[in-house]
């Protein structure tokens, strides 16, 4: 959710490292709970079909948390903002789950998720979840949510795990490995689901290489259950300090997901090298309008490139992601430009062009 930024340098590493590693990739067929081959994953991919969708929340939830408790979780708003998606031809979403809950609610949270795959279905859609994340506010707990803090981005989005859990790893694993085989375990047969996104900017936040052994624990945990979707975790820095996440998330993901905000000129010559890995592409985050990351500009190039396209945000609502990463308006007025999402609250666009954009793309 941070700004990368791509200099020259960091482009020559990014190729390199490319081309060193998928010279590692075999392309004989794998066992059942290792990674994927190449041919596994093209042929996986070709199955579905060109998708673009939106990371999703919905409006009246302020974070993970919120989304999947029991007393918020909101299956009328959700349909209704879904109702929204499948006319804009949106065919998947990208969605955050939440240990906090189901470390205190573990079969309502499933019964949850599977209600809310039930929604998706109806409109077409399937989803991508998300486990841990190392970006935003460090702490968090469960019951009820903070409210939205005038014009700040994601005021009341948390990090998975919070910090604190983080210092007892041995407990934290013990928790962690539960939770996430468990739902891989619950729902790694389940059709309606398209793949699974494990960790979520790993090392943001400060937290660096110290999240490596979180990530790798993560592959090892939702691989052991044997899922018939594809695991990812996507790249999202090429500064020198990220090269150990990079490439353990390299090595271990079935299809190569990623975040850009940059230009189309950026955005292109990204999935230029990110092309020499041989396998899909899934872009899990684009679209800042402020960055000229935009739907007129990226979505195409993403469509003639037969990259899945996810952009951040969908209807405006709690997380204030209208408002820049680090430019808050604290008395809450509307920016001069929406750094994201796509309609306001009453499913009207923000920018009529856009949605013309999307629909037609998506065959609408």
């Amino acid at each position: 959710m941070k700004q990368m930024k791509l200099l020259k340098s960091s482009l020559l590493t990014m190729a390199v490292s490319m081309v060193l590693l998928s010279s590692l990739t075999s392309c004989s067929p794998s066992e059942p709970g290792t990674r994927w081959t190449e041919q596994q994953a093209r042929e996986w991919y070709s199955r579905q079909g060109w998708l673009s969708g939106c990371d999703y929340i919905p409006a009246t939830a302020i974070n993970q948390i919120e989304m999947w408790s029991k007393d918020t979780y909101d299956e009328a708003q959700i349909d209704k903002e879904l109702t929204w998606a499948e006319d804009l031809g949106f065919k998947t979403l990208r969605v955050y789950l939440s240990s906090v809950v189901y470390q205190n609610d573990p079969s309502g949270m499933k019964k949850r998720m599977g209600q809310f795959l039930d929604v998706c279905r109806k409109h077409g859609i399937r989803p991508l979840f998300v486990f841990f994340d190392d970006c935003w506010n460090e702490e968090s707990q469960y019951g009820q949510q903070p409210q939205p803090k005038p014009g700040i981005h994601n005021s009341g989005w948390v990090q998975d795990p919070s910090v604190s859990v983080r210092k007892d790893t041995a407990a934290m694993y013990a928790s962690l490995e539960k939770y996430v085989r468990d739902i891989v375990k619950t729902f790694g047969q389940d059709d309606r689901i398209l793949l699974w996104d494990l960790y979520n900017e790993p090392g943001n936040s400060g937290h660096l290489t110290s999240s490596l052994p979180l990530l790798r624990k993560a592959f090892e945990w939702a691989r052991a259950e044997r899922p018939t979707q594809p695991l990812t975790a996507g790249l999202w820095n090429w500064a020198d300090e990220y090269a150990p996440l990079n490439a353990l998330q390299i090595e271990n993901s079935d299809v190569i997901s990623y975040h850009n905000y940059g230009d189309s000129l950026n955005h292109r010559t990204m999935i230029k090298y990110l092309t020499m890995l041989n396998r899909p592409l899934v872009c899990t985050e684009y679209m800042a309008r402020t960055q000229n990351s935009t739907f007129q500009t990226i979505l195409p190039m993403l469509k003639e490139k037969n990259v899945v396209a996810i952009n951040w945000g969908f209807v405006q609502g709690k997380t204030n992601t209208i408002y820049q990463w680090s430019t808050p308006i604290p008395d809450g007025s509307e920016p001069a430009l929406w750094f994201h999402d796509i309609l306001r609250p009453d499913g009207t666009p923000y920018i009529q062009n856009e949605v013309n954009v999307i629909r037609a793309l998506n065959g609408k």
